[in-house]
């Protein structure tokens, strides 16, 4: 009896623990970087948009979501804060600001794959 009860004691922990779901995973997508001419404009937020700090677009994260994007060729990473909606081309899941772009990748190479992580909202009052 005691080996039967400890048999599904184990079956119950193994199945327990892959029953998890790890939020912190890595997903892939693909970053552009938003044009100069919107330096200066009001985002979807109500922030306005500086191309020189570490800012993001994205379709459906929370404004104020931390997120880790690393470029997947160089291993080059970034911690970016959502404060727009976009991009609207649909193969895009980020728009960077100019100064994350560019820590991460090259302006002339255009758009860049990418994993990314969902790291925290920076505010949870929010």
């Amino acid at each position: 009896m005691k080996k039967l009860f400890l048999f599904f004691m184990v079956i119950f922990s193994v199945l327990g623990i892959f029953s998890f779901k790890n939020d912190a995973e890595l997903k892939t997508g693909v970053a552009s970087c938003y044009h100069d001419k919107f330096h200066g404009r009001r985002t979807a937020s109500g922030e306005i948009y500086d191309k020189n700090k570490f800012t993001t677009a994205h379709r459906s994260l929370p404004f104020g979501t931390l997120v880790m994007v690393r470029n997947i060729k160089t291993g080059d990473s970034v911690v970016v804060k959502v404060n727009d909606r976009g991009p609207f081309h649909k193969t895009r899941t980020f728009d960077l600001s100019k100064a994350a772009f560019m820590k991460i990748g090259d302006l002339r190479t255009g758009p860049i794959p990418v994993e990314y992580e969902i790291l925290d909202k920076e505010n949870p009052q929010n």
